[in-house]
């Protein structure tokens, strides 16, 4: 038998088809002209992958991703729709919250709870202007910035020292009148904001004027505002429940407005003035809104017995009877307040200039001003709810005990200089500041009777406002030297609490009630 030739290849198949499994199988013909046929092409590889199969393969990979990439939107909608329900509950529930707070006691009935609404949108307003312009001091050179600041105070100044004996008769004498005094304070300060919006943009000099019309109009609101508590207060409460009520609210309004405000002072200080503009505006047309009896004076008489709306314009004699007049105790807590306010306003001012001139060793001086605003901040609220507790100790030794702690603190920062001694004394400073005016409406509540009640209250806010403005007026007065600020501003504070010791052992031991009692006053016979 002829045995095959293995230089030849094998015989194919009949037909002149390739054997299975030879090399070249499945190898596409070449098409007429040496192109390949349409159904198929090499690759280097020599894997054999058709064209008509390799399209439909992307088609639908391009289809799954489209498919992939249309779920992860539509999740991300729901993920977002659902985050907005769940902010929208939660806004809904803090706004009811809030709502129930300011309305708790009957305040809804008495108005008290309009005037709670109106202080925290106040303070929104408040503290989107203060974040606003809170670099103004910082930009300037000290000396520059300390004639301007000290002519601010003592513009501030005038208001309480020429001013205050009249404002109140006149009050008095004209319908609406506290009413309408508490919205033009809150419409000043919109025109204002406005006018610095542009003002700090254009580095322009109407800025400080600007800045201390806002401060007058400011502490021209709080003592506004002091006399309209009075005369808004439910039965059920207190004066001190109230004004911790006013505090927490205006806490409530600070976050708030401080937040909104910080998001949009990133685009710009001007964004976030006209942000306060908007809100001060809001808050004219809240006090406005305020019941008719914020106006009222009917049965009440004046801390020194004169009727209310038949007093002179006021002279300093007038001031000296006024004090007399007082109850012993409210003496001696306005003394200690007054010492607070004082504190208070030299650490605002003293401690500005004195991170910018001298900054602690490793600490920036805006760092170390957050710090001590921030316990400052605290101290306010811890204060708040200490003045809340029901089992408190007596007003006066309250007041005491937070004055002497507060001055211990305060001598200790003069010989034991450094950024922890300063975060403690903000503490103890705010909560000093805000413990002993509860304190102070504790007692006038206690000592005073209804019908005289709103002056005194109004009349002792205009003396702890002209303090605030006195120790800030110190503070920029005296040079930049710690131990000597801090001293100094301790003895100033001992000689406060030195006074109200004195006008405790002397003087009137009641109001003398002159004049008709209030219709509703439960004393009347």
């Amino acid at each position: 038998m002829t045995q095959p030739d293995p230089l030849q290849p094998p015989p194919g198949p009949p037909g002149g088809a390739p054997a299975t499994g030879a090399p070249g199988a499945g190898r596409a013909a070449p098409s007429p002209g040496g192109a390949p046929s349409p159904g198929g092409a090499d690759r280097a590889d020599g894997a054999d992958v058709t064209d008509g199969a390799a399209r439909p393969r992307a088609r639908e990979r391009l289809a799954g991703a489209g498919r992939a990439a249309g779920r992860g939107g539509q999740a991300g909608l729901r993920a977002a729709a659902g985050g907005g329900r769940l902010a929208a509950r939660g806004g809904r529930f803090a706004a009811r919250r809030f709502r129930a707070f300011v309305d708790a006691d009957g305040a809804s009935d008495t108005g008290l709870a309009r005037l709670t609404e109106m202080h925290a949108v106040n303070v929104a307003a408040d503290a989107a202007l203060t974040i606003s312009l809170a670099g103004t001091v910082f930009a300037l050179p000290t000396d520059e910035a300390r004639g301007r600041v000290a002519l601010f105070l003592v513009l501030t100044m005038a208001p309480f020292v020429l001013l205050a004996p009249l404002v109140g008769p006149l009050l008095d004498r004209f319908r609406h009148g506290r009413r309408w005094a508490l919205g033009t304070t809150l419409a000043v300060r919109a025109f204002l904001a406005w006018v610095l919006a542009s003002a700090v943009v254009e580095d322009s000099p109407w800025l400080f004027p600007a800045a201390l019309g806002c401060l007058v109009a400011s502490r021209s609101y709080a003592v506004a505002r002091a006399a309209a508590v009075p005369r808004l207060l439910p039965r059920s409460i207190g004066l001190v429940t109230a004004n911790s009520r006013l505090t927490i609210a205006g806490l409530v309004g600070m976050v708030i407005g401080g937040g909104i405000a910080g998001g949009l002072s990133r685009i710009g200080p001007d964004w976030s003035l006209r942000f306060a503009f908007a809100v001060y505006v809001a808050a004219t047309v809240l006090a406005i809104r305020l019941p008719s009896r914020v106006d009222s004076s009917l049965g009440e008489v004046d801390v020194d017995g004169t009727p209310v709306g038949t007093q002179g314009l006021g002279s300093p004699e007038r001031g000296v009877r006024r004090m007399r007049a007082l109850p012993r105790a409210v003496r001696y807590v306005l003394w200690l307040t007054s010492g607070a306010r004082l504190l208070s306003g030299f650490l605002v001012l003293f401690l500005a200039f004195l991170m910018r001139e001298h900054p602690l060793p490793g600490w920036a001086g805006p760092t170390v001003l957050a710090a001590v605003a921030g316990a400052a901040g605290l101290g306010n609220a811890l204060g708040s709810v200490v003045g809340n507790l029901r089992r408190a100790p007596a007003p006066e030794v309250l007041a005491a005990g937070i004055a002497a702690v507060a001055l211990v603190t305060v001598a200790a920062t003069a010989a034991l200089y450094s950024l922890w001694t300063l975060v403690v004394l903000g503490l103890a400073a705010g909560l000093f500041s805000q413990l002993a005016k509860l304190c102070l409406d504790a007692v006038i509540q206690r000592d005073v009777a209804e019908h005289t009640r709103a002056r005194v209250f109004s009349w002792s806010e205009t003396i702890l406002q002209a303090f605030w403005v006195l120790g800030g007026a110190i503070g920029i007065a005296i040079p930049l030297e710690p131990v000597l600020g801090f001293t100094l501003v301790t003895v100033l504070v001992a000689g406060l609490g030195a006074v109200a010791v004195r006008a405790r052992r002397i003087g009137a031991t009641a109001m003398a009630p002159a004049g008709p009692p209030a219709p509703d006053d439960p004393t009347a016979a």
